[in-house]
C-alpha cells in the first residue's frame, strides 16, 4: 500500500447491479480527503491524498440500477494494482443468490488484485460478491440484514455477523465490511483513516456529517467562515489567535494587535470573518475541545480550563447551544468513532 505521504490508490467497482448512488458516493468521499476541510478553513484547495476511480470490467458507459448512467474511467485490465478496491452495494432481491457466472470478469479481478496486495472493501450486498470470490471462507463477515438469510445459504463456509456495523478480516486484516444502509460512509471513512490518517478520517466525517446528522450543519457552517481573509490587519489577527486562542480576554489583546479603535476593529472583523471577534474565539475553543473529547479521557473540567474558561458550567451550555450535544454526549459518540476508525475494532457510536 502507499505511503501517506503519496496519493493512494482506490478503484469503486461498477457493474450494470450496481447503486449509483453509493458508487459516486464512495468517490466524492475520497476525493475529499485532503482536500475539503483546508477548502473549507482555508479558502483554498490543495490536492488530495486519495485518487479513487471508477473501475468496470468495460470501458462503455452503461445503465446501472434505478435507471442512472454510469461512465467507467478505467477497466480493469488497465488498473491491475490499486491499493483499494471498494464494491459498493448491489441492487438485487434479497432472496435472490448473486448469479457468480453473471460476474466471472469481476470476481477475477477481485482475486488477483487480493493476491497482489489490495485491500477489498464491500458495502452492504457487495459483500454478496465478495463471497463469490472464496476470499471470505472461515473469515466474519457482514452484510446488509435483509441478504443475511441468503448469504447463510450460498455461503455456509462464511462466519456472517449481521449485527456488526463494520467487520475488518482477512490476511493483513485487507478485508473490510460495512453492514449496509449508508454504512458505507462509515466503510469508507475506515479506509481513509488507513489510507491517509485518523486526522483526515475525522475532518472528512465532520465535513460530510457522518453519524452527524442530527446535529445539524449550523457548527461547521460557522466555522467554514472562518478562513483567511483579504483584510491584512483582520488576517494577522486571526493567525495570532489561532494559538492564543485560550488566554484570557483575548478579543481585547487582537484589538490591541490591530492598531484599530474597539468598535473599528470589532466591525472590520465582522465583515471579513462573518462573525464578531467573540463568536470566532469560541467557535476556535470549542473545535479544540471537540478535539480533546474525540481523543482523551480528562475530565470536562480539565478540558474546560485548556481551551480557555474557567468557569464549567458556562462552557457545558456554550457548547450545547453551538454542537447541540452536552459535552458528555459528544465524547460517547466521537470517541467511539475515531477510536473505530484508530483500531478497526466496531465500537459503539450512539
Amino acid at each position: 500500500m502507499n505511503s501517506r505521504a503519496q496519493t493512494a490508490s482506490v478503484a469503486i467497482l461498477a457493474s450494470r447491479d450496481s447503486i449509483a448512488s453509493v458508487v459516486f458516493g464512495m468517490y466524492d468521499m475520497f476525493m475529499s480527503a485532503g482536500r475539503d476541510w483546508r477548502l473549507m478553513m482555508e479558502g483554498h484547495s490543495p490536492s488530495g491524498l486519495i485518487q479513487p476511480v471508477i473501475a468496470s470490467a468495460q470501458m462503455d458507459s452503461f445503465v446501472a440500477a434505478n435507471a442512472v448512467r454510469i461512465t467507467p474511467q478505467t477497466s480493469f485490465a488497465d488498473c491491475p494494482s490499486p491499493d483499494v478496491i471498494c464494491v459498493p452495494e448491489l441492487l438485487i432481491p434479497p432472496e435472490q443468490s448473486l448469479n457468480a457466472n453473471d460476474f466471472e470478469k469481476e470476481i477475477a479481478w477481485l482475486r488477483r488484485c487480493y493476491a497482489a496486495g489490495a485491500t477489498i472493501a464491500a458495502a452492504g450486498s457487495g459483500t454478496l460478491l465478495l463471497a463469490e470470490t472464496g476470499l471470505l471462507n472461515g473469515y466474519e463477515a457482514t452484510t446488509h440484514w435483509e441478504y443475511g438469510s441468503i448469504m447463510r445459504k450460498r455461503h455456509p463456509e462464511v462466519r456472517l455477523r449481521t449485527g456488526r456495523m463494520l467487520v475488518v478480516t482477512g490476511d493483513a486484516q485487507r478485508l473490510v465490511m460495512a453492514g449496509g444502509g449508508t454504512s458505507w460512509g462509515d466503510l469508507v471513512l475506515f479506509l481513509i483513516a488507513r489510507l491517509a490518517g485518523v486526522p483526515t478520517a475525522m475532518q472528512v466525517a465532520r465535513r460530510n456529517l457522518i453519524d452527524w446528522r442530527e446535529i445539524g450543519q449550523q457548527p461547521f457552517a460557522r466555522l467554514a467562515r472562518s478562513r483567511q481573509v483579504g483584510d491584512a490587519r483582520i488576517a494577522h489577527c486571526q493567525t495570532w489567535i489561532a494559538g492564543h486562542y485560550p488566554e484570557a480576554s483575548p478579543v481585547t489583546s487582537m484589538v490591541r494587535l490591530s492598531g484599530m479603535a474597539e468598535r473599528s476593529f470589532k466591525r472590520h472583523f465582522r465583515q471579513a470573518i462573518g462573525m464578531s471577534p467573540l463568536e470566532y474565539v469560541h467557535s476556535l475553543r470549542l473545535e479544540e475541545a471537540k478535539l480533546k473529547l474525540e481523543s482523551g479521557t480528562e475530565s470536562i473540567e480539565a478540558i474546560a480550563r485548556q481551551v480557555g474558561y474557567e468557569d464549567t458550567g458556562f462552557f457545558s451550555r456554550l457548547f450545547r447551544r453551538n454542537i447541540h450535544l452536552t459535552p458528555a454526549q459528544y465524547r460517547r459518540r466521537f470517541a467511539a468513532l475515531r477510536k473505530t476508525l484508530e483500531t478497526g475494532e466496531p465500537q459503539t457510536l450512539n
